[in-house]
């Protein structure tokens, strides 16, 4: 069938952000074949569109050559010159993304914006009088919009992607897999609050490589993540150290040989998501409620303490444990991490 219609998605944000809007897009693609979607994200996660048949990754620098309003500007000229742009989803309603979105909107061009629900998000982080109420998930949020413009999403449970291939460099390091069965570890998150200790998270490890069919694989980023990695993984031989060792597509095609993750509240629980690897997932200050929780992921395989009245404290994890002692993530034994693996992995 020939395109008809050409859609403009904006998300500029994180990794993991960006990561859950990928199997919205590809179910409104395969409902509605007339359609593509150029899709305007953060210039270095490329990555996660290949492979989807008419959806065009267009990098953004904002912090470069599309910084402020006039870069904004230059963005909108670019991609007007490039394509015949039907319709905008703004799948992130920031500042950036709302001066995208007017450019498009001066030309006539019909805008959706999610709805972030706020007010339910509101309630159930404060202190006082909290409603512990499950909210729409981010994954529905952005099937929403695309429902705004009259097109066809039907969100189901289905991996987006299948397994990749090792590449050859990745597989050097991590041997080839056999009849081991590969974990990965993923135990950092952006803000403290969302992190479980790592000490803590060592013993998860130690009991998980006393199983010798289990290989541990630990994912992680910058060179002070990578450091602590290396010094866990000289304790465990079992135990090999993947991040800051490979690209983005290296990367995803490692995750999509797992059989399990163990993660937080993080990019990496998105990016296993995507290929249908079942994740154990720890989480804090934060909470599945919100609205994050990975794509077609288990409630069963979720570790959290849930007879604190504090959490959830916030939507992001990005406020200070105003206890003061983070007992949301203290109080989790590491048994009870190693339970969920063990049931979940088989």
């Amino acid at each position: 069938m020939a395109i008809t219609t050409t859609i403009l998605v904006t998300r500029l944000s994180a990794l993991g952000d960006v990561a859950m809007t990928i199997p919205v897009m590809k179910q409104v693609l395969d409902e509605n074949p007339e359609v593509q979607i150029v899709f305007v994200t953060n210039k270095n996660w490329g990555a996660l569109c290949a492979g989807i048949p008419r959806l065009v990754f267009f990098p953004a620098d904002v912090k470069g050559e599309h910084k402020g309003v006039p870069g904004l500007y230059r963005l909108f000229r670019s991609i007007s010159r490039q394509y015949r742009i039907s319709a905008v989803a703004d799948l992130h309603n920031v500042l950036r993304s709302r001066i995208v979105r007017t450019f498009f909107r001066l030309t006539g061009k019909p805008v959706a914006v999610i709805d972030k629900g706020r007010a339910g998000k509101k309630a159930l982080t404060r202190k006082e009088n909290k409603v512990l109420a499950p909210q729409t998930s981010t994954i529905e949020r952005y099937a929403l919009v695309f429902r705004q413009l009259g097109l066809r999403c039907t969100m189901g449970r289905q991996p987006v992607f299948a397994p990749q291939p090792l590449p050859e460099r990745v597989s050097a390091i991590t041997g080839v897999k056999a009849a081991q069965r590969w974990i990965g570890l993923a135990p950092f998150a952006t803000y403290r609050e969302k992190m479980y200790p790592l000490a803590k998270m060592e013993a998860v490890l130690a009991d998980l490589v006393k199983e010798a069919t289990y290989r541990v694989l630990l994912f992680g980023g910058g060179k002070n993540e990578v450091a602590l990695l290396q010094e866990l993984a000289a304790r465990y031989p079992q135990a090999v150290v993947v991040a800051g060792r490979f690209s983005l597509e290296e990367e995803l095609a490692l995750i999509s040989q797992l059989d399990l993750m163990i993660s937080m509240d993080s990019a990496n629980m998105h990016l296993a998501s995507l290929y249908g690897v079942p994740v154990v997932s720890v989480w804090g200050a934060t909470h599945p409620y919100a609205g994050f929780m990975g794509y077609g992921q288990s409630e069963d395989n979720v570790v959290q303490i849930t007879d604190l009245s504090c959490r959830p404290c916030s939507v992001f994890g990005n406020k200070p444990c105003f206890r003061g002692d983070h007992a949301c993530m203290e109080w989790i034994k590491p048994a009870q991490i190693v339970e969920k693996v063990i049931r979940a992995i088989g």
